[in-house]
């Protein structure tokens, strides 16, 4: 017995426990990657794709931004294109 204390896997044991610890370190990383990759996707270009123009438009009619002639003569300017 070593000062106290008692291991039955014997020499392996910190094998086990560095490769434990590898796991988890990794698992992390790869958390904390997908987290950032998914987020920056998301902020990039919320308006990308088709009809995004036209969603644009609506959004500033509705919020004011733009009054009716100005959304009209926008509105079909995209639909002609």
């Amino acid at each position: 017995m070593m000062y106290g204390y008692e291991n039955d896997w014997g020499a392996g044991s910190w094998v086990f426990m560095t490769l434990l610890m590898l796991v988890v370190a990794g698992a992390v990383i790869v958390s904390v990657l997908a987290l950032v990759r998914s987020n920056r996707a998301n902020t990039a270009a919320p308006y990308a794709g088709p009809g995004s123009a036209r969603r644009i438009l609506d959004e500033r009619f509705a919020r004011g931004e733009i009054d009716e002639s100005e959304y009209a003569t926008r509105r079909d300017l995209l639909s002609s294109s």
